[in-house]
């Protein structure tokens, strides 16, 4: 009988990361590695690490380390780094956190089994060597899809079928095809990501993301709609699409509103009660896209939207385009076809040589946009991009200053604009509720979920005070009576009707 070895995965970041990890935990399963949750109680612990900003590089070396120290009080005899940060220093990073047993790259994901097995014999694998991941592909995106021996996290199929054990460990999506999925589910959410393309094309000088993930390259439709069909069996309702720019799916394979096919077609998958679009580029936005997006059953009016700033001089520096009075039309056109749209985004406050009236002109978007979640960052110079470069560095302070002051606005606005969807009847994907086990006190809420408009761990949730009639994972109507913030207290109204389904169940009668 073969030794039982178990293995933790304690994932960092964002959506794309956790589809890796499943990816990385349906290549254990199916080596007979056994997933546990608790990294104190699995013989190896591989921290999926972010390397996006340094606050995100600060939390990846405080997991391996708080990881490390399980060694001497637990069950975890070996830590193990992949992931981003892992990509992206490899080498550098094992030499300056000795406390990590590996730090491994995504090349090695494919021989993750036979790499933790070494090192968790006392083995040394070395360590990953970062390298330029965008010259990996080439130039042209049409003649992308045939490099298959690129490694893409989160695009990882299955073997051929005859190369598959018969009895695989239930829950790891079966091999119904030479492209079938190779995913293992770590958690029970009725929310699940799927990854639409990896990489990026674009070349914003603040961002280090292409040298590390790459050119930007598709998963083939197929493999999008098998995944979402494995995932609605295991008990999914909302698919969110990630990637590092959804606007430029289908580019490499000769048609860039290929998105705008695709998605009638998940949002048809039985079981699945809604499909969201993450990650969407405004000056590649498409009359077509906005169509569907505003007009499809089942899809969600929902925009991501990385805006990033809004003053032209600021913008071009950051190699954007765009200004205030383009993106304000763009959001016009949006809210004229679904006034209950959702949009959030992203900006940069302090960029090099943004101006007092650069920072004005932000203010005036920020105010005029009516978002529903905004993101402030403090620019701060990343390894190996264009902008660490840039002269007129605003002085520290100045940055602080502005990112206080932003985030304040942003805090403001956006509860106000919470507020005006009191009166609102939303549908809502119920999340959790509680049991009343929970120490709660009597004025706390007793389920939470979340509407169209809001996206897992970002944009808010919908409270409901009182549980009857609610369960993880049923869609429900909701009116909104009040919010805290961002987020809106809403009375249940009823179940959501599934017209599609109705009318299938009476055909089958």
């Amino acid at each position: 009988m073969p030794e039982r070895r178990t293995v933790a995965l304690v994932t960092l970041g964002c959506a794309r990361n956790e589809v890796d990890s499943e990816e990385l935990a349906g290549r254990l399963a199916a080596d007979g590695w056994e997933l546990v949750e608790e990294a104190a109680d699995a013989d190896v612990a591989v921290v999926n690490t972010c390397g996006f900003v340094e606050a995100a590089k600060k939390d990846s070396v405080d997991a391996l380390l708080e990881a490390n120290d399980l060694k001497d009080h637990g069950k975890t005899q070996a830590v193990v780094a992949v992931g981003c940060m892992a990509e992206r220093y490899g080498k550098e990073l094992a030499e300056a956190l000795p406390e990590a047993d590996g730090v491994l790259g995504f090349d090695d994901y494919a021989d993750i089994s036979d790499r933790l097995q070494t090192i968790l014999n006392g083995g040394i694998h070395a360590s990953h060597t970062p390298r330029d991941r965008r010259k990996l592909l080439p130039l042209s995106p049409v003649e992308r899809q045939s490099a298959a021996d690129v490694a893409l996290p989160g695009h990882a199929q299955a073997p051929e079928p005859e190369s598959v054990p018969a009895d695989l460990p239930e829950g790891l999506a079966p091999a119904s095809g030479p492209r079938a999925p190779l995913r293992r589910r770590l958690d029970t959410s009725p929310v699940a990501s799927v990854k639409l393309a990896s990489g990026c094309d674009r070349r914003c000088s603040f961002c280090a993301i292409p040298s590390f993930r790459g050119s930007f390259i598709s998963r083939r439709p197929s493999d999008v709609l098998g995944e979402t069909r494995w995932l609605a069996e295991q008990g999914v309702k909302e698919i969110m699409l990630v990637s590092e720019n959804n606007t430029s799916y289908g580019k490499d394979l000769g048609d860039i509103r290929l998105l705008e096919t695709l998605l009638p077609e998940l949002a048809a998958v039985d079981g699945i009660e809604r499909v969201r679009v993450s990650y969407l580029q405004p000056a590649e936005m498409r009359p077509g896209l906005i169509d569907v997006l505003t007009s499809t059953e089942k899809v969600a009016p929902y925009f991501d939207l990385s805006f990033q700033h809004s003053a032209p001089g600021v913008l071009r520096a950051m190699r954007r385009f765009g200004d205030t009075e383009r993106f304000l039309e763009l959001l016009e056109t949006i809210r004229t076809k679904a006034p209950q749209a959702g949009v959030r985004s992203n900006f940069i406050v302090g960029f090099p040589g943004e101006s007092e009236a650069d920072f004005a002109e932000l203010e005036r978007f920020i105010t005029e946009a009516r978002l529903d979640a905004i993101g402030v960052f403090g620019y701060s110079d990343e390894d190996g991009t264009e902008a660490a470069t840039y002269e007129h560095k605003l002085d520290q302070d100045v940055v602080d200053e502005r990112l206080a002051h932003l985030s304040r606005l942003a805090e403001e606005l956006t509860a106000q604009r919470a507020e005006e969807r009191i009166g609102e009847t939303l549908e809502v994907l119920v999340e959790t509720v509680f049991d009343g086990d929970e120490d709660q006190d009597e004025d706390e809420y007793a389920a939470v979920g979340r509407a169209a408009h809001q996206a897992p761990e970002t944009d808010g949730q919908v409270i409901f005070t009182g549980a009857e009639g609610l369960a993880p994972g049923r869609m429900v109507e909701a009116k909104v009576v009040g919010t805290e913030g961002v987020d809106l207290v809403a009375e249940f109204v009823g179940e959501v009707v599934d017209v599609v389904s109705e009318c299938r169940e009476e055909a089958a009668r």
